[in-house]
């Protein structure tokens, strides 16, 4: 059946990049999905791709109406939450922190923060209340180390990481785990087009020097990281709790 049959997972941000990659992997591993996102067509062409398992809602995570909302979905359509991996997310807005705009600070920390702040506030509500469940939240590397130049994106993912281990001891008791997964560079259409495009202009010897800093000598591809995501999910996992595991290819070892 798979390491998550029977199993049922909500996932944010799951209209493409690691979230998809993840909601592939899961259904493959036997889980019934809830996939949400803000973008309604490419979020409900993942749920068609997968098939039967998955179903398409549409949810802005920085919304609490909306997010209770689903998670209650989550509930009613599938018979439980058994797993919810937080993955939606922005790169946000980048540069020494002397010139950052207040409003894009806060549209960073409202999306990364805030919405899984929110999400894993209602899923673990639920999951106490049936007794078990699996919380995996979605922080980077960047919320082991510093990242000159993106003072709101390294806030916000150690703001992740510390809330998650928060959450994780608060409700270890009543049977749900709360981890947080921390990969480097990438390879989605966020990081392709809002990182490698806008940001460094396609510059092959600036790409090529964030390459070189991951010891395993390349970037991650989704699938990668969708396979520790679905392992932290899955009862395989059941002993694992209050982590930020870094996938990292070695990019924060040193």
């Amino acid at each position: 059946m798979g390491i998550l049959g029977g199993k049922a997972v909500m996932i944010t941000g799951a209209a493409s990049g690691i979230g998809e990659a993840t909601a592939k992997e899961a259904a493959a591993e036997g889980a019934r999905l809830m996939l949400c996102d803000v973008d309604a067509e490419k979020g409900a062409a993942v749920a068609a791709a997968i098939g039967a398992a998955a179903i398409y809602r549409d949810c802005d995570v920085t919304d609490e109406a909306a997010v209770q909302a689903a998670v209650g979905a989550t509930v009613d359509e599938l018979g439980a939450i058994d797993g919810a991996f937080n993955c939606a997310g922005i790169l946000g807005v980048v540069g020494p922190i002397g010139e950052l705009p207040l409003d894009g600070w806060k549209q960073l920390i409202d999306v990364d923060l805030n919405g899984v702040f929110l999400c894993t506030k209602h899923q673990v509500n639920a999951m106490a209340a049936q007794g078990s469940g699996s919380i995996l939240n979605m922080a980077s590397a960047a919320g082991l180390i510093g990242w000159p130049g993106a003072s709101g994106y390294v806030a916000a993912k150690h703001g992740v990481v510390g809330l998650t281990k928060a959450a994780a001891l608060e409700y270890a008791a009543a049977g749900v785990r709360v981890n947080s997964i921390c990969p480097s560079y990438t390879l989605t259409p966020m990081v392709e087009k809002d990182l490698f495009e806008d940001t460094l202009g396609n510059d092959e010897e600036l790409i090529a020097a964030a390459r070189a800093n991951h010891p395993i000598g390349r970037f991650a591809q989704p699938p990668e990281i969708a396979a520790a995501a679905v392992w932290l999910l899955s009862d395989k996992a059941s002993f694992v709790t209050g982590i930020a595991m870094p996938v990292d290819g070695g990019y924060t070892a040193p």
